[in-house]
């Protein structure tokens, strides 16, 4: 047992260390009857995937790892998830062992590839039953080598073996920092201080991800559905939510209900924001009563196995019939969102896709009065106050992480050129805080935001969330017939 581990337990551990327990524990159990494994269907585009990685870094070792569990509070962790780089190369999911390292080490112009993990401990082991952490009494079995080696199609070795390999290291090696601060620091003081080095590998893992292959496209498909389901299963719960004293909170657990069943895990914490918490843009308190004659914004995304994310939001009237002045901001913002979508095209500036919805929001603010300069010089760069109604940005990458590609250098992210095969978020919104003085009464406590995830074809864009309801018109529908 580690010696965080036996700090973490010994004040409730009672287990027995006797030999005679030893012994009785670690015999008579019946042989394991294992499925079969079969290569996983993303496995030959990992390899490809890594093969253009090596390209890059001809030469040099690169190291990917997984990531240790988090300590949620004392001796409870947060639910684990592989840190997506490691996911992205290995196609190892929601099932990854804590822990586990891929190094790509140099041959040649090419890479070899190897995967260190904790390989299984047997019944005869004392891990088996004493470790609260990573015993398989505890937490379960973990995968043969060979398993993994079939499934993913990358050697196995133990991750036992990895210091041997680790007191090789120089500065050719780079690593992807945040994914083990434990690790990279055992690493720095080997190989020397070679950021630089480290930022490179995080940054190429970043910009390679901006195009996504079939599989990926077809797993954010996956991710889409089941958070369309969510939506629904939502709305026809509304009764109960309406009655709940935290209804905000009924609403986050019934999508989270979804994503469990249909995923992994949900992709963030799930916005539910009713009434004028809709105007706190990353309001995931949701401890607050939902009220007819309110407006629910919902922004919400299912993460599935392969730990690919949706990133959906709608905003739908409680008892299914927007007022005037919300039906007035609402189609403003989906007119927003449609000028967007209607630009997207191969070669274009990502930029462009926000700048094609400002124009719209700030054209319907300008002309309900609420600028206190011409439209043309709140456009302006120097200007930019209709921006006080929406600060957030019209669109980000979308796939493993729901803010994709973050480390992608500007030229290759905002300044980047749209091309096929692109994935990305849709999301312009108008935002009225309750207390703002610059709009009338019947305005303040108003948020809508219209989010839907989009990918970019040979010819234009595909919507992948479009089945969800959009119009006012629609939504209205959705809203009556699922609450019944």
């Amino acid at each position: 047992m580690s010696d965080d581990a036996v700090g973490r337990n010994a004040n409730r551990s009672t287990t027995p260390d006797s030999s005679a327990f030893h012994a009785y524990i670690s015999g008579n159990w019946a042989e394991h009857t294992d499925t079969p494994a079969r290569e996983r269907e993303q496995s030959p585009f990992c390899a490809a995937r890594r093969a253009a990685l090596s390209a890059e870094f001809v030469g040099m070792t690169l190291v990917f790892p997984a990531s240790p569990e988090q300590v949620r509070a004392y001796d409870s962790f947060h639910p684990y998830r592989a840190h997506s780089a490691f996911s992205y190369y290995t196609g190892w999911g929601a099932d990854t062992v804590p822990d586990s390292i891929l190094v790509l080490s140099p041959n040649g112009d090419a890479h070899d590839a190897t995967l260190f993990y904790r390989l299984p401990a047997g019944r005869g082991t004392e891990e088996f039953y004493s470790n609260a952490d990573i015993g398989e009494f505890w937490v379960g079995r973990r995968p043969t080598p060979d398993h993994v080696a079939i499934e993913l199609g990358i050697p196995t070795r133990s991750l036992e073996e990895l210091d041997t390999l680790l007191a090789e290291a120089d500065a050719t090696w780079a690593i992807v920092r945040e994914a083990d601060p434990a690790l990279t620091s055992r690493l720095d003081a080997v190989r020397g201080d070679v950021d630089s080095r480290d930022a490179d590998l995080h940054r190429a893992a970043s910009e390679q991800r901006l195009v996504k292959d079939s599989f990926e496209i077809a797993e954010i498909r996956r991710a889409v559905a089941a958070t369309a389901k969510g939506f629904d299963d939502v709305l026809s719960r509304l009764e109960d939510v309406v009655a709940h004293r935290r209804g905000e909170r009924l609403i986050e657990g019934v999508f989270s209900t979804r994503a469990r069943t249909d995923g992994n895990h949900v992709g963030y914490d799930t916005i539910a924001a009713a009434g004028a918490h809709a105007c706190i843009l990353h309001w995931t308190r949701n401890d607050g009563e939902v009220r007819d004659g309110s407006l629910v914004l919902m922004d919400a995304g299912v993460e599935v196995e392969s730990l690919y994310t949706a990133d959906i939001t709608r905003t739908f009237p409680v008892n299914g019939k927007f007022s005037e002045t919300q039906r007035l901001v609402y189609e403003a913002v989906r007119e927003a969102a449609d000028a967007a979508f209607a630009i997207v095209t191969p070669g274009i500036i990502f930029r462009e896709v926000h700048a094609a919805a400002m124009a719209v929001i700030a054209r319907h603010v300008s002309d309900w009065g609420f600028l206190p300069v011409p439209l043309e010089e709140s456009l302006a760069e120097s200007g930019g106050h209709h921006r006080r109604y929406m600060v957030h940005g019209t669109s980000h990458h979308l796939g493993l992480d729901v803010h994709d590609c973050g480390q992608a250098r500007k030229e290759f992210y905002k300044d980047g050129v749209v091309r096929e095969g692109m994935v990305f978020t849709i999301e312009p919104g108008l935002y009225f805080q309750p207390d703002d003085l610059t709009v009338p009464e019947k305005f303040r406590g108003i948020g809508v935001r219209i989010e839907d995830n989009i990918v970019v074809t040979a010819t234009g864009a595909e919507n992948l969330s479009a089945a969800i309801p959009r119009t006012a018109d629609e939504v209205e529908r959705w809203v009556t017939r699922l609450r019944g």
